[in-house]
């Protein structure tokens, strides 16, 4: 495995298939024979799902776990309203949107209203990856460049213009690539912008040295693959200036921080910065798949009308069906706030345990979304320790993953319907297993 792929650092390894019971053993080969290797399988027994329901998962032989793994049911597994509204209109009309539809235009609108006013239309996708994607061609048009900048272990996607824009993968950048990676912001207090700002003016710097004309910097505002670094807030501003200084454009990916994740709508918006193109995907539709890029109409109206920008599939009826919903129970039942309360309750807890286990170095985040940075007894990052301890939590029925340069960082982010009593059941668990560990 290498250090820097995160899906690696949670993943089944085939070679153990043998050692499993019948079913389990059965079940998996089944899987690889299919799919071969590329299809990755979590925990190193992995778990044969059945069915959801709210911030619980229910196996095969219904034994339940606590999911603080995945973000994309980020209003609970099978929220009734989604599963009525998607229910409701795949019986109605699914096409594309050459065609006008109430659903369709009614979601962009309440969509857009979530944003600054000065990004104001949006561009519906199917995937994450797709949106980032057509970011990265946007930027390129506005800007004539084709040079961008991200963060050393960060993820944005698997299309081929984002493998070199998601080092998290492995890959390593091709010697004449017009990319350049960054050392993600450490903690540095009111310097930490600064020093990043500073970071990413060097990469354009490099790249005009180079010959290459900057395009632009992505990032995913709470930089959840890079370990999770939300704080000091405000510490984007500086690195956005510099980023226009040098005529590319700021790309804020949204795919993981957004929608109430953070206790804000928008992981940019405590930053206090209005970005120039944002990508969203995962959590729109609550497990259907749906994403969009929301831009400002000047960077789109530069975009040349032979430059197709249509998507089959994306921004079908049923998907903003399913989105529109995602963001009626966000509102109706007040999951931003609840990210935030609930966050905040976590994060105490989990700061609390950090007094009395030392493996524990740093508490990390913001809302739903927290790091727990674990260390050695020379206070260098325990990687091997975080896969023990989501191996142990796992067997204690609680899902949650590791990520950073190192893997050695766990990363918590439960549904928004997530409450102070699946917080003190995850506390006590965690607790134990750092006890034993």
């Amino acid at each position: 495995m290498k250090e820097k792929e995160i899906l690696a650092l949670n993943a089944f390894d085939p070679d153990s298939a043998s050692s499993m019971d019948t079913a389990l053993g059965t079940a998996v080969q089944r899987r690889l024979r299919s799919f071969g290797n590329a299809s990755v399988l979590f925990y190193q027994e992995p778990i044969r799902m059945a069915r959801a329901e709210g911030v619980y998962m229910f196996d095969v032989d219904g034994r339940r776990y606590l999911d603080l793994y995945n973000n994309v049911p980020s209003v609970g597994h099978s929220h009734p309203r989604v599963v009525e509204a998607v229910s409701r209109q795949v019986g109605l009309l699914n096409t594309h949107t050459r065609y006008l539809n109430d659903v369709v235009d009614t979601y962009a609108e309440r969509l857009l209203a979530t944003f600054p006013h000065e990004i104001d239309h949006l561009v519906p996708t199917c995937t994450g990856s797709e949106a980032n994607d057509l970011a990265l061609r946007i930027a390129r048009t506005c800007t004539g460049g084709t040079g961008f900048i991200a963060t050393e272990t960060a993820y944005h996607g698997v299309t081929s213009a984002l493998v070199d824009l998601s080092p998290s993968l492995g890959l390593p950048l091709a010697k004449d690539s017009p990319v350049r990676l960054v050392p993600p912001p450490r903690p540095a207090g009111d310097e930490t912008g600064a020093v990043f700002a500073r970071h990413v003016a060097a990469a354009f710097e490099d790249m005009k040295r180079a010959g290459i004309r900057p395009a632009g910097l992505i990032v995913d505002t709470i930089f959840s693959s890079d370990g999770v670094l939300a704080d000091p807030s405000e510490f984007l501003k500086p690195v956005v200036e510099a980023v226009h200084a040098a005529g590319a454009l700021f790309i804020a990916d949204e795919v993981q921080p957004g929608f109430g994740r953070c206790g804000q709508m928008w992981g940019f918006a405590r930053h206090s910065i209005v970005p120039d193109l944002v990508t969203m995907g995962k959590p729109m539709g609550n497990g259907f798949p749906v994403a969009a890029l929301a831009v400002r109409s000047q960077l789109l109206g530069a975009v040349p009308e032979e430059v197709e920008l249509f998507s089959t599939f994306g921004g079908n009826p049923v998907a903003c069906a399913a989105a529109l919903a995602v963001l009626a129970v966000v509102e109706e039942e007040g999951l931003v706030a609840n990210a935030a309360k609930v966050g905040s309750y976590l994060r105490h807890g989990l700061l609390t345990l950090a007094e009395r286990h030392p493996l524990i170095g740093d508490v990390r985040g913001e809302g739903l979304l927290l790091g727990v940075e674990l260390i050695d007894e020379a206070r260098g990052p325990a990687a091997g320790n975080a896969r023990k301890v989501t191996e142990a939590m796992r067997e204690r029925g609680i899902l949650l993953s590791a990520t950073g340069p190192a893997g050695n960082v766990l990363k918590i982010r439960p549904p928004l319907v997530f409450q102070h009593e699946h917080a003190d059941l995850f506390l006590l668990a965690l607790d134990e297993v750092l006890a034993s560990s």
